[in-house]
């Protein structure tokens, strides 16, 4: 008796039309993780047989994003493993080969019907309040009309054949039964009139030929499942598990869209999100790990991840939730790697800067106010440039007759400080406060405008030490002699 588990191989399988989606970038985790979880293949595989829609460069940014969150495929483009390719436009003579052996057992047929016919059915249905289908003109033609329209080059598409009566009842990973009425099936067109295979067909020979054993895909697909399984049946194989993702909303619980957001996994590269943190987000989106733990690496989301945890209802997209994360994120990743993520930013200002020793000092202070990588370059400018104007409503709340000789004696005293520290810096502050017997607030605020030009930011005395005792008395100097 053979005993062997059974091997787990998922796959990704997106069309190049344009960047990744955050809801391809979901699939694709959950299918990895599960794949790796069983210690199995995770395959990547591009449906390109819409020519009308692909964008260049989709394919190498679809790759590109999922090795940047830490998805790496074994099969696929660039490694074959069970197959020698896996773009569907390089396997076409397999689908006709299929289509063919379709037709010959009578569960497909060819269909001569023309736009025109078919726009015009189509009209009827909707004046007569019907759902719009193909009517099966063609379904049952003599073999001899067939063979002679094909001979005299007739453009023409091949359609599967959908029982006209009963039900197809199955069961998903995540819904569990499922049953849709062959009614609302339609004779879905399985290769069109240019050759190319409909996503339906390519689909169920591609999973077929590359032995998945898992199809992990968004709800949309539900409705279409009926008819992979009738092509499973009609050629004698045996059907994948399914497992329908819940839909992806918008707070409001629309679906998620462009028009309330970014929707591209490059648009939250760009803005400056960890992949860490957006994978440890997007984990979160229909999947939980049944307890209050909320920060996961990709190894603990294998360890952990099971289909039978992803719920059915809709996952709403938060991005406060998710700027609430990248945040912890950041604290958490080591200066010297958060250093390398921000370089690219700094490298696109015109700033000197002094040194990686204190640039790294920067990070240190300013990682638990930054929830993006660029604030690390917007909050942190006057650690670079020396503020040429300081904030009018702080300047108002905080000048008086006694500010100016408050900030000159506060200088003369840092000129003589030694160690310059920020210890030592606020321990000066509050002694001068205590000798004028005025709250240190009163000398914290102004001192904190004529060094950084703003009433607020990062650890005052911090940034003093970090700045350096010969810059922070040239800051004084020039906003007492600012208008």
């Amino acid at each position: 008796m053979n005993t062997q588990k059974p091997v787990v191989r998922t796959r990704f399988a997106p069309s190049p039309t344009g960047f990744l989606h955050v809801g391809g970038l979901r699939t694709a985790l959950y299918a990895y993780l599960l794949a790796k979880k069983h210690n199995g293949q995770f395959i990547l595989r591009i449906e390109d047989t819409d020519k009308t829609r692909e964008v260049p460069g989709a394919i190498d940014n679809i790759i590109n994003t999922l090795s940047w969150a830490g998805i790496e495929f074994d099969e696929g483009p660039g490694k074959p493993g069970l197959c020698t390719t896996y773009i569907q436009s390089q396997r076409l003579p397999l689908y006709k080969k299929y289509a063919e052996q379709l037709v010959a057992q009578g569960d497909a047929y060819y269909c001569f019907c023309s736009a025109e016919r078919l726009d015009q059915v189509r009209k009827e249905q909707q004046a007569n309040h019907q759902p719009p289908a193909y009517d099966k003109h063609c379904r049952n033609l003599p073999a001899e009309e067939v063979a002679k329209r094909l001979a005299n080059g007739e453009p023409h598409v091949i359609r599967m054949k959908i029982p006209r009566e009963g039900e197809m009842t199955f069961t998903d990973t995540i819904r569990g039964i499922v049953s849709i009425n062959y009614k609302a099936v339609d004779d879905q067109v399985i290769i069109k009139s240019d050759g190319y295979p409909t996503y339906h067909l390519a689909v169920v020979v591609d999973d077929h030929d590359m032995c998945i054993s898992h199809v992990i895909r968004g709800e949309e697909w539900l409705p279409s499942t009926p008819k992979h399984l009738l092509l499973y049946r009609y050629l004698g194989w045996q059907a994948p598990v399914f497992a329908h993702l819940p839909l992806l909303l918008n707070p409001d619980r629309s679906k998620l869209s462009k028009r309330q957001g970014d929707v591209a996994v490059q648009d939250y590269k760009e803005k400056g999100y960890l992949a860490q943190a957006l994978v440890n987000f997007i984990a979160f989106l229909g999947w939980n790990p049944g307890d209050e733990r909320e920060f996961f690496s990709l190894q603990e989301l294998i360890q952990e991840f099971s289909l039978e945890r992803v719920g059915h209802a809709g996952a709403v997209f938060n991005v406060q939730k998710l700027q609430w994360l990248n945040q912890q994120y950041i604290m958490k990743t080591p200066t010297d790697q958060l250093y390398q993520l921000i370089l690219p930013y700094l490298e696109k200002t015109t700033w000197s800067i002094p040194s990686q020793d204190y640039v790294y000092n920067v990070i240190n202070i300013m990682k638990d106010r930054a929830v993006l990588l660029p604030d690390f370059v917007t909050l942190t400018e006057f650690f670079f440039l020396a503020p040429t104007s300081y904030d009018q409503a702080t300047h108002a709340k905080c000048w008086n007759e006694d500010t100016k000789r408050h900030l000159t004696e506060l200088e003369a005293r840092y000129a003589t400080l030694e160690p310059f520290t920020a210890q030592t810096t606020e321990a000066s502050l509050r002694s001068y406060a205590t000798e004028l017997n005025i709250s240190a607030g009163k000398l914290l605020l102004p001192l904190r405008l004529a060094v950084t030009g703003s009433g607020q930011g990062p650890s005052l005395f911090h940034a003093i030490e970090i700045l350096g005792k010969q810059e922070t008395q040239k800051r004084i100097l020039s906003f007492l002699n600012y208008k």
